[in-house]
């Protein structure tokens, strides 16, 4: 059968339409092309780990090509602000943690960006305990030991990994409630301070768990308490902070993935089913509670927004209360 002009012409619209589509229809199907995951810490780390391990299982899970790419500085500030200004695609994922989403907003004078408004929340992935370690020198094996001691000698130094700092805030946090007087040494990260304490350059400190966990072992420091509501599972030895007579004392850091804002909410349900398949997975969480790191599960989107909401405000007070302050 001859087609007319009019049916060759139909055909043909028929067929420029159908190439038209090709590209939106591609674009739908996510991801096709690579993610890069933003880590505002150096490689190395705990929060580099978790930030690879949720890139590995996005890779597994999605099919994906995922980049991870280190951008410290500023106290998370240079990686958060470059994935609040990428576009809201799905292709730009930023490691977050408190410091980023919750007590910078209180920290810094200017921010570049807003913690709640610039990103979309992803999804939660794990909890950082922290502890009160002394030096073994001190003659003080209990916090009731350490309060008297540092009131009986005023000026005690404790080291943090910066000022702002979980580190720090716990530590002003503690002198607070126990009515001392300590001196805060600031360090660029939490190992230099760590080792400063083994080798008695400073008395003390508030440190995560995580790398602490080995010198508390082979006796280097000594740890009085950890700062979680409930003991830690893999040291359930060390008493809280809260048992020991501080009622209600609670440091805890937090890591989640956040993108851009407005990232579409398909996107957002892919990966957030993504991460929640790997905390939930019991290889990981064996593997990180064996790195004294709490693995996080069963959340949702929107109840890591409303979380991470409700950290900027607790976290306000704490900053506040401190005095710390960045430009």
């Amino acid at each position: 059968m001859l087609w007319t002009r009019r049916a060759a012409m139909t055909g043909c619209c028929g067929a420029l339409a159908g190439v038209a589509a090709w590209p939106a229809l591609a674009e739908a199907a996510y991801p096709n092309r690579a993610i890069k995951m933003i880590v505002p810490y150096p490689a190395g780390g705990t929060i580099d780990l978790l930030g690879r391990l949720v890139a590995d299982q996005l890779r597994a899970g999605l099919a994906a090509t995922v980049v991870v790419e280190n951008k410290p500085g500023a106290a998370t500030v240079l990686g958060a602000e470059q994935v609040a200004r990428s576009e809201a695609d799905g292709y730009t994922l930023l490691t977050a943690t408190s410091t980023t989403l919750a007590i910078n907003k209180a920290l810094y004078r200017k921010l570049a960006y807003d913690p709640v408004a610039d990103f979309t929340p992803i999804a939660p992935v794990a909890r950082v305990p922290f502890a009160l370690i002394v030096n073994p020198s001190l003659p003080a094996k209990t916090l009731a030991e350490f309060t008297a001691y540092a009131k009986a000698n005023p000026g005690l130094a404790y080291g943090s990994a910066g000022n702002g700092s979980p580190h720090h805030l716990g530590a002003e946090m503690l002198r607070q409630r126990l009515g001392i007087d300590v001196h805060h040494v600031s360090y660029r990260s939490s190992v230099p301070a760590l080792l400063d304490v083994i080798a008695g350059r400073i008395a003390f400190m508030v440190v995560d768990l995580q790398p602490a966990l080995p010198q508390i072992r082979d006796g280097k420091v000594r740890v009085l308490g950890v700062t979680t509501p409930q003991r830690v599972a893999v040291a359930p030895d060390i008493p809280t902070l809260a048992e020991l007579g501080l009622d209600g004392f609670e440091l805890v850091a937090w890591v989640g993935v956040v993108a851009p804002a407005h990232v579409p909410q398909p996107i957002v349900e892919q990966l957030a089913a993504q991460i929640d398949k790997l905390t939930s997975d019991p290889a990981t969480i064996e593997r990180l509670t064996a790195l004294a790191l709490e693995p996080v599960s069963g959340s949702t989107p929107d109840r890591f927004r409303a979380f991470v909401k409700a950290e900027v405000d607790r976290w306000g007070i704490i900053v506040r209360n401190s005095g710390a302050e960045l430009e």
